[in-house]
């Protein structure tokens, strides 16, 4: 799989402070696992991480969701305009 295709395809969905809360994110929750150690509070970085992971899934998805009812509704419209363009008057 090409990661170019990947990253445009996400840039699609994902604005720029998305993605540096993405990064930002990712390198405090390593940052954390070396300065706490792997111990105990492992658990509470990890399911701050996965916390932080699903909101980002959630608005990824959502982003997605909303381009595919847009194409719809204009397919829609579209469909329309062409019905009322051929119905004779």
């Amino acid at each position: 799989m090409n990661h170019s295709i990947i990253f445009c395809e996400m840039n699609k969905h994902f604005d720029t402070p998305t993605v540096i809360v993405i990064i930002v994110t990712f390198v405090l929750f390593v940052v954390a696992l070396f300065v706490k150690g792997f111990t105990h509070d492992l658990l509470l970085e990890a399911g701050v991480f996965l916390v932080s992971v699903k909101l980002m899934l959630m608005g990824y998805k959502n982003s997605v969701t909303n381009k595919k009812m847009m194409d719809e509704l204009q397919e829609i419209k579209n469909r329309l305009a062409e019905k009322q363009n051929t119905e004779p008057k």
